[in-house]
């Protein structure tokens, strides 16, 4: 049996939301949108809200968030997480500093966010059957 089944949101622990929220909503070229309670939410382009919430130091644990977008927009989200002087890897175990990688035909690039949360940035998925064109 098949159901129809859609992510809607996300709560995405950092050491401040205000400026986890900021920091990924800039380098992906998102908007930061109104707090809702204890969240600051920034919304992807399929509709899903991701809630970045305070949490102490303790709570915190590695998360690792990946975001799909098209080829044609990593030239300008690699610019801008360059802008940042934030360290960005080709790896996931941050031995290959300051490259990207060409994964499945695409390309992909390994950070931390503020919160201490990791960030892949790919142009292509992992698996083939469900890989792109190279624009969208």
């Amino acid at each position: 049996m098949t159901v129809s089944v859609e992510l809607n949101h996300l709560i995405i622990p950092s050491r401040n939301n205000r400026e986890s929220a900021e920091f990924l909503a800039t380098i992906l070229g998102l908007d930061v949108g109104e707090p809702w309670g204890p969240f600051v939410p920034v919304e992807t382009r399929n509709g899903v809200r991701l809630d970045f919430a305070s949490v102490p130091l303790e709570d915190l644990r590695l998360q690792h968030y990946c975001f799909l977008i098209p080829e044609d927009d990593f030239d300008a989200v690699f610019a801008r997480l360059v802008e940042t002087g934030v360290t960005f890897h080709a790896d996931p175990m941050g031995k290959q500093v300051s490259e990207i990688n060409h994964n499945h035909g695409g390309r992909g690039v390994y950070f931390l966010d503020p919160g201490g949360n990791g960030i892949e940035i790919i142009t292509q998925p992992y698996e083939p059957e469900r890989r792109r064109p190279t624009t969208w």
